[in-house]
């Protein structure tokens, strides 16, 4: 079964659900209340980071920047205490209100904290994600693995394409043409290769509650 995780702010029926050797923790559980003493995979929400953090360009500025009940402060505290890795999307305001420094575009892992934290750049697409969906990692006590760097290939949807030309479809993205009710979920679903990166980095860690204690 190897090290324990701990998976953080993910959903119950979600791609780490039913794992073995990993422990799920959804909305119903709380994981700002996380304890240890496992190692941690983090998918904190980043809807009050991302780039629309005020709300939908047709209701802007609904919501405060970083309202989100001080989930991504307990999964930064979590990553630091127990090690793992919080993913958040690129360019999540989030590092900048924690003084995390911005890993490059080009991928590598740079320093990012006075506490050993490392981060990088790297794009979902590398691993099954439908768009680019570039994402920010943050890691402590873990191997740091080398990963697929640079840009995914682009994609553009079809209808987009024929809808609207080259320039638009380019700009809106893949994920803006996902409806339904369920398009929430479908654009940030993990996809299981990544998913399995995340937990190899959490199952590297070398901190435990007897060391950080």
């Amino acid at each position: 079964m190897g090290i324990r995780i701990a998976a953080l702010y993910v959903q119950p029926d979600g791609c780490y659900a039913n794992l073995p050797g990993v422990d799920v923790w959804d909305q119903a559980r709380d994981a700002r209340t996380y304890a240890g003493p496992h190692p941690v995979v983090c998918h904190s929400p980043c809807q009050r980071w991302g780039r629309f953090w005020h709300g939908s360009t047709r209701k802007p500025h609904q919501y405060e920047k970083g309202a989100d009940d001080g989930c991504f402060a307990a999964a930064l505290a979590s990553v630091r205490r127990w090690g793992g890795v919080l993913e958040h999307p690129a360019e999540s305001h989030a590092w900048a209100a924690f003084n995390l420094n911005r890993p490059p575009r080009a991928g590598g892992w740079v320093s990012a904290d006075m506490y050993g934290g490392w981060t990088c750049y790297v794009e979902q697409g590398h691993y099954g994600h439908f768009s680019r969906k570039p994402t920010w990692l943050y890691a402590v006590g873990t191997v740091l693995p080398d990963l697929t760097w640079g840009p995914a290939e682009q994609r553009l949807h079809p209808i987009a394409l024929e809808r609207y030309g080259y320039a638009k479809a380019r700009r809106i993205g893949m994920a803006a043409m996902i409806g339904g009710k369920d398009k929430t979920k479908i654009r940030e679903a993990t996809p299981l290769p990544f998913r399995d990166v995340m937990l190899s980095i959490a199952r590297s860690a070398v901190i435990t509650s007897e060391a950080a204690a």
